[in-house]
């Protein structure tokens, strides 16, 4: 099967690898929609990788034995390698899970564990069939696409009698805009990349506020009364995003980061969460249980569309790579077979 690499700074490519072959309850699946994250980042650092990719859609075409799906099933491919029996894994947070298979050790080889190829290999419990008339595409976006904001609503209860706060308007952000408008609420977007700032235009989003504005949190203020508003999503993976989200959520308000960083955050106990009373929550995906959730916004929402701003063969990938380094889009999907 051929499947994506990075070969060096700015230079990504196709190699030949062998097929993955089902074990035990594992299954084959070939993937038709492969979205693109942040690989983007070790695009431009020069980092050599060679399994790319953590979320996908496809077709199961192999299995070793009789599981909850069969062959010619179409399935969501859900991230990570979770162990599948702990407490956090049968509570459908699997996310979580502190006993991770060790894929090459099982398996016998590292191949199979990329989703930026033909083929994967996946626990047949964590491929979540895709309803009748839902695109490759569109299913692919029930992992990082919404996956990451839908979860984090749950967590923070947003609903449509709110004014959120999201910064950040990449694929993350523009999910929670989706995710959010769905849900009925007020959305505020704080973006500065022009492209981004359109897109969330686009998505029917009225107040589009620049990071780098030194009125940034006064302009906030204006449009809540003076309050703040009752939620705050971070999805920029930015320090000084999940600082400004702290300091503009209303007091009792509510406040989720789901945007990876690396960075250190000084929360002041007293003022930020003993006399603000802030809920603070960080959030990686969703529950299980709430897949056939995620997939009636992807079913029902008519922005849904506006969350993929381009479909690219697989053989294009140097291409696809250069525009997800741009930021000059939003969710990027690649085509294997193509």
């Amino acid at each position: 099967m051929k499947k994506v690499v990075i070969l060096g700074k700015r230079k990504a490519g196709l190699v030949e690898v062998p097929d993955p072959q089902p074990k035990e309850d594992w299954v084959v699946v070939k993937v038709h929609a492969a979205p693109m994250c942040t690989e983007y980042k070790a695009f431009l650092a020069g980092h050599r990788v060679e399994y790319l990719g953590h979320e996908a859609a496809g077709e199961v075409v192999a299995v070793a034995q009789p599981t909850k799906v069969k062959v010619g099933d179409r399935v969501v491919v859900m991230p990570q390698y979770p162990c599948g029996k702990c407490e956090l894994c049968l509570a459908g947070d699997y996310i979580y899970c502190q006993n991770n298979y060790n894929f090459d050790e099982f398996v016998g080889s590292p191949e199979g564990k990329a989703t930026m190829a033909q083929y994967l290999l996946k626990p047949a419990w964590l491929l979540m069939k895709i309803p009748d008339g839902v695109s490759y595409e569109h299913a692919s976006l029930a992992c990082c696409a919404l996956g990451p904001s839908f979860g984090a609503f749950q967590r923070i209860g947003l609903t449509a009698y709110d004014t959120v706060l999201i910064t950040g308007a990449g694929p993350v952000g523009l999910g929670a805009v989706v995710n959010a408008k769905f849900r009925g609420a007020r959305v505020i977007v704080m973006e500065s990349e022009p492209y981004r700032v359109e897109r969330a235009r686009q998505m029917g989003v009225e107040h589009v506020i620049d990071p780098n504005d030194p009125h940034a949190l006064e302009k906030i203020m204006d449009l809540t009364d003076g309050k703040g508003v009752d939620c705050a999503i971070e999805c920029s993976g930015s320090v000084e995003a999940e600082r400004f989200c702290i300091d503009a959520v209303r007091r009792r308000g509510r406040v989720a980061f789901v945007g990876e960083c690396g960075l250190e955050l000084k929360i002041r106990v007293s003022p930020d969460l003993i006399r603000k009373g802030l809920t603070i929550v960080g959030s990686w995906h969703y529950n299980l249980a709430d897949y056939p959730r995620v997939m009636e916004v992807i079913q029902r929402s008519p922005l849904i569309d506006l969350l993929i701003s381009h479909v690219i063969p697989m053989s294009r990938v140097q291409e696809a790579f250069e525009i997800s380094a741009s930021h000059k889009c939003a969710k990027i999907i690649l085509k294997p077979w193509e």
